[in-house]
């Protein structure tokens, strides 16, 4: 009982002080500075050694304007032996705020000379000039303490100062002579560069930054300079030169994988800069000794040609995919390319069967859940491409249960809802869409979202469901690739249904078939039509994003692009497309996209 009571007399202090410590903070920051400083006074008082209690005591005094005291308190302070150099600073900065600059400067100036006694005292004194913005007497403690001891190194400090102060291309020579000397790493120096470089190539920033790297260059033939261009060029979207830096790092790099090139080719692809993707993956296949990696080169290149491709073409193709089968035969490694050549031939071909066959004999390998899995879900979607639904929803099934919470399965999952939709069963659809509209996907789960919706709306409004079943039957045809037989059977919905909660939906799918087959205005038309007539419909910011990116990409209109994502940015800030929206319009507006 005894130990007890002396522990609670022992802590009670503690507990008090740790309370009137969170009091003091509360008080200011809520602004209630004169409650906060009977807290701090109290705790200056008990711990006259707690610099962060005397900083907020001080604090306290400057934002009541109770300067005189704040500089008693300091005079006293810088009398201890033990004072440290940033109390002269604090004394500075009290002048400061009263505007009396030559008394300011003189205390600045005592912190700088205390370095001479102690170099390390450099980064205390150069930090709190920092927190008060007084960056030339930053800049003066941190060079006056590296002078003194050449073992310091504030390089990393001076260049923020420098981009706080607008001397860009100094922060740009001390950032990069930071990361050649192995001081930090590239990706380090690169986050903080990324908030002045934009994706304009004639923005001045990123001018100056590109000749900062090329003097580097011409001195020292160093591979950090062309890994830094290329960077600046993906940054700048320029893939083509950016493609000139990465062979040239490929060519003098020792053990130099193909993996920054595939990357390269995958993001230039991604941004529609066919030719120049084109290039990179022919690059890649012709120059790798790995098998799988130039496998995986041709197929990116089969994938190329399919963008643009007419029946005469189609042969040609399979005869390269016949080549690649007879090379590689089939195997656990080359996976992909039985995957790539079963959807050539159902969704291009229109021969679903022999896919079927090449799937089932791949399924035979020895293969570990994940793989088995995929071949499954391939095989899942020629199944329903057959409109062979039941043996589909086996197959998704089987995944759904086996990864049940992988990404994969919450995929077969989805398909699971998909299938059941073309086949018309609405119910056992909504069943599995209501599970999927909380996925970790957030791509799936907006997926779920929107065919939940376009179920449930168009079957309260007609017990019948006609117009669902209709649209059913043209989203099977886009799924089966047969866009023109799609884009009638829409404009059956569009023409006997108008009016209907049905319309929005098939305008969408119909735009977005007619873009697909390169019919832009009637595309933008449709687009148009739900942004007018829906715009306070669950569509009208996919409507608003697609007409953006038709804007951006295949027209080449900025003004009008940037315009659509404006309108996601202010009216649909819930919207899936926000986030890509908001980095497409910094992107046309030429701001830095981190």
């Amino acid at each position: 009982m005894y130990r007890v009571v002396l522990f609670i007399l022992l802590s009670a202090p503690i507990l008090v002080s740790a309370q009137e410590d969170f009091l003091a903070q509360q008080y200011f920051n809520d602004g209630d500075y004169e409650k906060a400083i009977i807290f701090y006074e109290k705790l200056v008082e008990l711990n006259p050694r707690r610099t962060d209690y005397a900083e907020g005591l001080i604090a306290t005094y400057q934002q009541l304007e109770r300067y005189a005291e704040a500089e008693k308190f300091l005079l006293e302070k810088i009398e201890e032996s033990n004072a440290y150099p940033t109390l002269l600073i604090e004394l500075g900065y009290n002048y400061t705020l009263q505007k009396k600059t030559e008394a300011a400067d003189k205390y600045y100036q005592m912190a700088i000379a205390k370095i001479d006694e102690n170099p390390n005292f450099g980064y205390g004194v150069g930090f709190r000039f920092q927190k008060y913005v007084l960056l030339d007497w930053a800049l003066k403690a941190y060079t006056k303490a590296m002078e003194l001891n050449p073992q310091l190194d504030y390089n990393y400090q001076m260049a923020r100062i420098y981009g706080e102060q607008g001397d860009i291309e100094k922060m740009y020579i001390s950032y990069l002579k930071l990361v050649s000397e192995g001081k930090t790493s590239r990706s380090n120096i690169l986050r903080q560069i990324d908030d002045f470089v934009t994706a304009d190539p004639e923005n001045e920033n990123n001018v100056l930054f590109k000749q900062v790297l090329l003097k580097n260059a011409q001195k020292s033939p160093d591979l950090l300079w062309n890994e830094l261009l290329s960077w600046l060029f993906v940054k700048q979207k320029q893939y083509d030169s950016a493609f000139r830096q990465e062979k040239a790092l490929y060519k003098r790099m020792d053990g130099q994988t193909m993996q920054r090139l595939e990357g390269l080719g995958d993001l230039a692809l991604e941004d529609s800069e066919i030719e120049t993707a084109r290039e990179i993956f022919e690059y890649v296949a012709n120059n790798t000794g790995d098998e799988i990696t130039k496998l995986n080169a041709q197929l990116q290149l089969i994938e190329i040609q399919l963008l643009d491709v007419d029946e005469k073409d189609l042969e040609g193709i399979q005869k390269q995919f016949d080549e690649l089968i007879a090379l590689h035969g089939y195997k656990n490694q080359t996976l992909q390319l039985q995957i790539a050549y079963s959807n050539f031939l159902t969704f291009e071909k229109n021969t679903p069967e022999p896919a079927i066959d090449i799937l089932k004999k791949s399924m035979e390998l020895p293969l570990n859940d994940r793989a088995n899995a995929y071949l499954k879900l391939t095989l899942g979607d020629i199944l329903v491409y057959d409109k062979k639904f039941n043996q589909a929803l086996i197959y998704f099934s089987q995944i759904q249960k086996k990864l049940k919470n992988d990404m994969m399965g919450q995929n077969a999952r989805f398909k699971v809802a998909q299938t059941s939709f073309y086949k018309g069963d609405f119910d056992w659809a909504l069943t599995q869409l209501k599970v999927l509209r909380s996925s970790t996907s957030q791509l799936i789960a907006n997926d779920a979202m929107q065919l939940s919706l376009l179920i449930s709306d168009n079957s309260l409004e007609d017990s019948t469901q006609t117009a669902l079943k209709k649209y059913a039957r043209a989203d099977l045809l886009a799924y089966q690739n047969k866009k023109k037989e799609a884009i009638a059977e829409l404009d059956v919905i569009l023409k006997d249904h108008k009016g209907e909660k049905i319309e929005d939906e098939a305008l969408l799918k119909q735009a977005e078939l007619l873009e697909n087959i390169k019919d832009y205005e009637a595309a933008e038309f449709n687009y148009r039509k739900i942004t007018e007539f829906y715009a306070n419909g669950i569509l009208a910011d996919d409507a608003h994003f697609a007409l953006g990116e038709l804007y951006r990409k295949m027209l080449d209109e900025p003004e009008k692009a940037k315009a659509e994502f404006e309108k996601i940015i202010f009216k649909y800030q819930d919207s899936y497309y926000y986030p890509q929206a908001r980095k497409n319009y910094r992107m046309l507006r030429g701001d830095s996209i981190e």
